[in-house]
């Protein structure tokens, strides 16, 4: 009996040709140990599940010239594709700080880090909101350097237990640390329709963003429950049933998109975050000391180029960049996530 209890349990695995599950896409979920399966996937121009693919990569280490000796911050960790980059231009000289709130990903991100060779010595991670920013240059000192990438990692996006993606059913959650604050089902059984309708409309763009509040609210009023991805993508495919046949899937698809997408924004509380980490960022850079932003959205970006432009008008900037950099056609094509990437950069006078 002992020994049978000490039997490790079997790996889950998939019928058919392909996994179609998170859990059953064992080997993409152990990179180290299927190298030549993750390659052919990242080939094809996909992204493996719980990996995250870096975007702009080579035109942030072009904007920000790290060289060794020099001190910086990765304002959100991730998957560690960008701090592994920089890490390589430090070349075991300087320092770079790095925070995240994903309790999660982070402990992972950090002990891959670790497993590379970049240990206290040249890396410190932190788990915490980059808008404490302020913090980490009292800490390290005025900083050469600062990158954030704004996006949500493939590897939250794809695991259907945190709720990011109307593709695949999961709890209604959204929170980049679940652990803190209230879920997005938590958010919609309290909130008032016009407030739902404003937020949908500021934080998304959702021209159809009436219709849909009004149903999402009509439900909870009816006693409905709201509480996975698949709940609420219902909603929204019911509240657009008025669209013409030929406009309504590809409406409907794109609807459910920015809806998560806002809701997303509101459960993290995403853009006071950004503008508290862009009110405090002059301060934290050495004169001459750079800095990159990469978004995914319109509201982002436009809060960046705001500030950017603020500051160089104020001579605190001593440039700022005309137009942002866009990926390539290359990597979009290996990476179609990269193609609603922004990149933003500016220069402490």
């Amino acid at each position: 009996m002992d020994d049978e209890e000490q039997k490790p349990k079997r790996r889950v695995r998939y019928t058919g040709t392909h996994p179609k599950t998170f859990k059953e896409k064992y080997k993409e979920l152990n990179p180290e140990q299927y190298k030549e399966d993750i390659e052919k996937l990242i080939q094809q121009g996909r992204t493996p599940a719980g990996m995250h693919r870096s975007i702009c990569v080579q035109e942030i280490m072009d904007i920000l010239k790290i060289v060794p000796g020099q001190v910086g911050y990765d304002a959100t960790l991730g998957y560690g594709g960008h701090s592994l980059e920089i890490l390589k231009h430090l070349n075991g000289k300087g320092k770079l700080y790095a925070t995240d709130v994903d309790p999660f990903e982070l402990p992972r991100t950090k002990e891959r880090l670790n497993n590379l060779g970049y240990g206290d010595d040249i890396l410190t991670v932190r788990k915490m909101n980059f808008s404490g920013i302020d913090q980490i240059a009292a800490e390290a000192g005025p900083l050469n350097f600062v990158l954030a990438d704004l996006g949500v990692s493939s590897m939250q996006i794809d695991n259907p237990e945190r709720g990011f993606s109307v593709k695949v059913e999961g709890p209604l959650d959204l929170r980049l640390n679940p652990k803190s604050g209230e879920s997005a089902a938590e958010l919609l059984k309290y909130i008032k329709e016009e407030e739902l309708e404003a937020m949908l409309s500021e934080y998304s763009d959702e021209p159809f963003s009436q219709q849909i509040a009004t149903a999402i609210t009509s439900k909870l009023k009816k006693g409905g429950v709201i509480e996975t991805t698949t709940h609420l993508k219902q909603i929204i495919i019911e509240s657009l049933k008025f669209l013409p046949e030929k406009r309504r899937s590809d409406e409907t698809k794109k609807a459910c998109q920015r809806c998560f997408q806002a809701l997303r924004i509101a459960v993290n509380d995403e853009f006071d975050v950004l503008e508290k980490f862009l009110e405090k960022l002059p301060d934290a850079l050495a004169k001459d000391g750079r800095v990159a932003i990469l978004s995914f959205h319109s509201g982002e970006d436009r809060r960046v180029k705001k500030y950017f432009q603020h500051y160089f008008r104020e001579g605190i900037f001593s440039e700022v960049a005309p137009d942002p950099v866009r990926a390539s056609v290359e990597e979009i094509a290996s990476n179609p996530r990269a193609r609603s990437a922004k990149l933003r950069w500016a220069i402490k006078a």
